[in-house]
């Protein structure tokens, strides 16, 4: 193979170490070395001599640890092996990293479990390539910015998250207000691996978290932003999380159709929300709870409609018997009060009931249909087909003698 002249490199600026393809080298050979650069000549493992910016001719005088290990003749002419690395000493600034999937950490504040993601850019510069090279590059031809990102993928991933656990425990705030800290984030974390990078002899110029963020369709984090969204709606009105509870059962009574209390309790939180959500509604809400909860004291009477005490026997107004049974009807006659099944009104004495003519079954009087055959009982003038009372003799729409009228004649 022919021995080299001239050894140079222009290569991609994302590339940091570059090893010459060949190694086939003399006391003659020309080392050119760009101004962000430096050059390495390595044998047998070992880096050995170091070159700076401008033109090197790799002499006897200007290599002198590799010629303790080869003895090169001093003054004349000799090939050699060696090999030829150049690091490139610019900064870079846009190396992206980010966590490929959620990072599990604990939210001090609301004391859960929350999946984060977080992503951003460093940047580095190469310090000691002497280290860099024996410590990283090893027997790889060329190593670039991606291959930085994936070799310390697993020391910043594990620095982001103890440095974002830490860090949210140490200031104790949420998770969900960790970007308006990104800027004292950022430089907490850079601080932390600045010495694992000097070890490999790289600087590690700035580190950003550009942002962090949590998976929208985590469980934990929907439930928890609810909530959030929650208690903000009741800071806003001015209610707590027990007089939010206290309006969803009072509204599920108001909602029951089948209680009694359903018209007074939709009133009262009706009312109650007219006169505000506030600390007052509680207490408006608690004493219609309490007066809705208390047994009735009175009673009416069926017989004259005055309101008596719950345990009398006899209306003090109308001196009757009020222990009938609370099922009561009225007169058909004088509209008194009676019981549902009394036959006769205890006041005049009218009878309450009459027989079905098709069927014979015993029915209220004045009923319009039989509930047994489904004869219809209403008495119609033959002349004009007019609704009439039992007892009437003429028609009083057209004057026609009445059914009624004619057998009373008779």
């Amino acid at each position: 193979m022919a021995l080299i002249d001239v050894v140079k490199y222009d290569g991609n600026s994302d590339v940091f170490a570059w090893k010459y393809p060949t190694d086939d080298l003399g006391t003659w050979t020309q080392v050119i070395v760009n101004e962000s650069q430096e050059v390495i000549l390595f044998k047998g493992g070992k880096a050995l001599d170091l070159f700076g910016s401008g033109r090197h001719t790799l002499d006897t005088m200007n290599i002198p640890l590799l010629n303790k290990i080869i003895n090169l003749p001093f003054g004349g002419k000799s090939p050699f092996k060696a090999e030829v690395w150049y690091i490139n000493k610019l900064n870079k600034l846009d190396i992206k990293w980010g966590t490929s999937s959620p990072i599990q950490v604990e939210d001090p504040r609301y004391k859960i479990f929350i999946p984060i993601r977080a992503f951003g850019r460093f940047g580095i510069k190469i310090n000691d390539s002497r280290a860099f090279l024996t410590k990283l590059v090893g027997t790889v031809s060329t190593f670039n910015q991606n291959e930085i990102s994936e070799y310390f993928k697993g020391l910043y991933l594990t620095r982001v998250k103890d440095a974002i656990s830490t860090y949210v425990i140490k200031k104790q705030i949420s998770i969900l207000e960790i970007n308006a800290y990104l800027d004292e984030l950022s430089n907490f974390i850079k601080e932390s691996m600045e010495e694992t990078f000097s070890e490999y002899g790289i600087g590690l110029v700035n580190f950003y978290v550009n942002d962090i963020n949590t998976p929208e369709d985590d469980s934990a984090v929907i439930k928890l932003k609810e909530a959030l969204a929650k208690k903000a709606e009741m800071d806003i009105v001015g209610y707590d999380y027990t007089q939010e509870r206290s309006f969803d059962t009072l509204e599920g009574a108001a909602k029951n159709t089948g209680s009694g209390q359903a018209g007074v309790m939709g009133a009262g939180i009706g009312m109650g929300m007219g006169f505000g959500m506030g600390g007052n509604i509680g207490q408006q809400m608690s004493g219609m709870v309490n007066t809705m909860n208390t047994a009735p004291s009175t009673k009416q009477c069926p017989h004259c409609n005055a309101g008596v005490d719950v345990n009398a026997k006899f209306c003090p107004q109308c001196g009757k018997d009020v222990t009938v049974s609370e099922s009561i009807k009225k007169c058909i006659k004088c509209e008194i009060g009676i019981a549902e099944n009394a036959k006769f009104c205890h006041e005049c004495g009218t009878s309450q009931t009459e027989s079905c003519p098709i069927c014979n079954k015993e029915i209220r009087a004045n009923s319009k249909f039989c509930p047994e055959c489904g004869n219809s009982l209403v008495n119609k003038c033959s002349k004009c087909n007019y609704e009439l009372a039992h007892d009437k003799k003429f028609c009083p729409e057209c004057g026609e003698k009445t059914q009624g009228g004619t057998n009373d004649e008779e």
